[in-house]
């Protein structure tokens, strides 16, 4: 049926050398809520007035009464929060579709001849919100506003080659990493023996989509960087020869550049580091769960 459509299409096409098995989770839920009461009673004894102890008694008590609202306003707010994290599942369910955010980024997201959504990710993820009982939804985003659109419930998930930096973590519910990857050079072909090393890369203007952790790779290493809205544009700007290079995933550059593909005079030649792909959800989302529990029961790719 659907999963054995899959497992040709990737495992018998080389897929199977980027997917990395799922394994013992490699992040816990941090525990997000502590409450914490505290409760006091003073006795005050003294040679005042019976009105002064009066008056400090009633003190106390108002701040006894004050502590206990703050602590039930807590525990309200985090049993709000609680409920909130619980409800995702049931919100996607109830609405009968997961919108999935994501770039056109060949393999993982892109267009088939019937403006269709396919591509590794994009297949996975209907055939996860097909597990749910609902229809996956493909919404195009800005890369850099994607934690922002997940924060705003215009998108269930990101779900589009997403590397798994301090930043994502940080602020999604992401699920177990499934796919290895790098952030590679991508340089004209005639050149290309030119830049072996990161030190021969300091002169160059690079193209790299905003937010992403090609930009976060030049601008550590300090290079000239034009930001640009997708990786697809980064190479066109290669392309133009409006940059010198572009810093792109490993996957896309394998997919989209050198002989064969719309971009034959290009080629890629160092990677400047090692990286892992996961979903993100809503923080403390239970679909972050759900998609893990549902890769390692339904996706046996050892098959």
């Amino acid at each position: 049926g659907g999963m054995e459509a899959l497992r040709s299409r990737y495992l018998d096409n080389g897929m199977l050398d980027f997917l990395l098995k799922e394994r013992e989770a490699i992040m816990k839920k941090l525990v997000a809520l502590m409450l914490v009461g505290a409760m006091t009673a003073a006795m005050v004894t003294g040679c005042g007035s019976s009105a002064d102890t009066s008056a400090s008694t009633d003190a106390a008590a108002e701040d006894t009464a004050a502590d206990a609202e703050a602590t039930e306003d807590t525990a309200e707010a985090a049993e709000d929060t609680a409920a909130d994290a619980k409800s995702d599942l049931a919100y996607v369910k109830e609405k009968g579709t997961l919108v999935v955010g994501i770039t056109e980024f060949e393999p993982m997201d892109y267009k088939d001849e019937n403006g269709e959504w396919i591509g590794f990710d994009a297949d996975m993820a209907k055939a996860f919100a097909e597990s749910l009982g609902v229809t996956a939804e493909f919404q195009v985003i800005d890369w850099d506003n994607k934690i922002l659109e997940l924060e705003g419930k215009t998108i269930d998930c990101v779900w589009n080659g997403m590397t798994l930096t301090d930043e994502v973590t940080s602020a999604m519910e992401c699920t177990n990493a499934y796919l290895n990857n790098a952030q590679v050079v991508v340089v004209p072909a005639d050149v290309a023996d030119q830049y072996q090393d990161e030190e021969s890369l300091k002169d160059l203007s690079f193209a790299v989509e905003a937010g992403s952790a090609g930009e976060a790779e030049v601008s550590a290493l300090g290079l000239n960087y034009t930001p640009v809205s997708s990786q697809a544009d980064a190479l066109m700007e290669v392309a133009s020869k409006s940059s010198d290079a572009a810093v792109i995933d490993s996957l896309m550059a394998g997919a989209m550049i050198g002989e064969g593909t719309g971009y034959a005079d290009l080629t890629y030649t160092i990677g400047l580091n090692s990286e892992e792909y996961g979903v993100g959800f809503g923080k403390g989302a239970e679909l972050a769960a759900a998609r893990n529990d549902y890769f390692t029961t339904s996706l046996d790719f050892s098959k």
